[in-house]
């Protein structure tokens, strides 16, 4: 006979013991069954905070991998600032040669550009760095020592033109290196297409369109060599700089200055106009060394 688990309980209504038994492997299994539960509890308890712990710290370390992405976009932007600052000198380094003559020949060890990172690919403002995270680091590197080589150069360079000009503030109170007028800069210097022939022919000047009656200054010390009128130029005037260099303004409305005057850089010359063969209001304006025609814009550093 099979052992059984029996149960007894008391029916208040009636007045009676009421009983029914179990097989004693039900009993069993049951218990065993609770005890599997407790444990599985248990473990899973501890699952839970185990679980819960590295939560934590994965957000700690998202948290720390998303600072050090927005580190590295910001050096990423004044890299870029840097060297843009950088082109800026180069460009600036390029017209003091230009107006002293000590052009580098192409031996020259100095070599621009730099490398790096393409930053148009490195968001700035996404927290998160890109999965070449260390790619990028590496591009930088080799970007900032290119760098810090191009500033050396630089710092040569602008030596030796501190040399030259030592003793010659004549020639850079002579030197046209501002803007005659302000404006937009409608034609260039070389060949374009002549507005009135539709023709290819050379400019050689630049042409600065602006408001009627604008001043319009000289961009240095000179002389004025000529005063006049011109079937092409209109009212047109002429500054020699000395040292080889003359520019010559025309379209005038109205000239300030006599033949003759002495003028200064910044003092007001002429107005500007539309007389001569011109389309509209502008000035045009042009360089000449040791007469021949440059381009207007190698001069002007701002």
């Amino acid at each position: 006979m099979k052992e059984r688990f029996y149960l007894m309980f008391a029916d208040n209504i009636a007045g009676r013991f009421r009983h029914f038994s179990l097989p004693k492997y039900a009993v069993k299994g049951f218990f065993a069954l609770i005890g599997v539960i407790f444990v599985l509890s248990i473990f899973l308890i501890y699952r839970y905070i185990e679980l819960s712990r590295d939560v934590i710290e994965l957000q700690g370390l998202r948290k720390e991998t998303r600072e050090q992405g927005l580190q590295i976009r910001q050096f990423v932007h004044k890299v870029k600032d840097f060297e843009q600052q950088m082109a800026r000198l180069e460009k600036f380094d390029k017209k003091l040669r230009v107006i002293t003559s000590l052009e580098r020949d192409g031996s020259s060890v100095q070599k621009w550009g730099v490398g790096g990172p393409n930053h148009e690919k490195i968001d700035i403002y996404d927290p998160i760095l890109p999965s070449n995270g260390e790619d990028v680091i590496e591009e930088l590197e080799k970007d900032i020592d290119e760098l810090n080589n191009q500033a050396k150069f630089q710092e040569i360079s602008f030596q030796e033109l501190d040399e030259f000009f030592k003793g010659q503030e004549s020639l850079l109170s002579s030197t046209p290196s501002i803007w005659p007028v302000r404006g937009w800069v409608t034609s260039g210097f070389g060949y374009r297409v002549s507005p009135f022939t539709n023709m290819k022919e050379v400019h050689d000047g630049i042409d600065v369109a602006t408001r009627m009656n604008a001043p319009v200054i000289s961009p240095a010390d000179g002389i004025i060599v000529r005063v006049g009128n011109d079937i092409s130029y209109g009212n047109i005037l002429e500054i020699d700089h000395g040292y080889g260099v003359v520019t010559r303004y025309g379209h005038n409305a109205r000239i300030l200055v006599n033949m003759g005057d002495m003028v200064k850089r910044g003092q007001v010359v002429a107005e500007v106009g539309n007389t001569g063969r011109s389309t509209g209001p502008h000035l045009h304006y042009e360089v000449f060394m040791k007469g021949i025609p440059v381009n207007p814009l190698n001069y002007i550093f701002d």
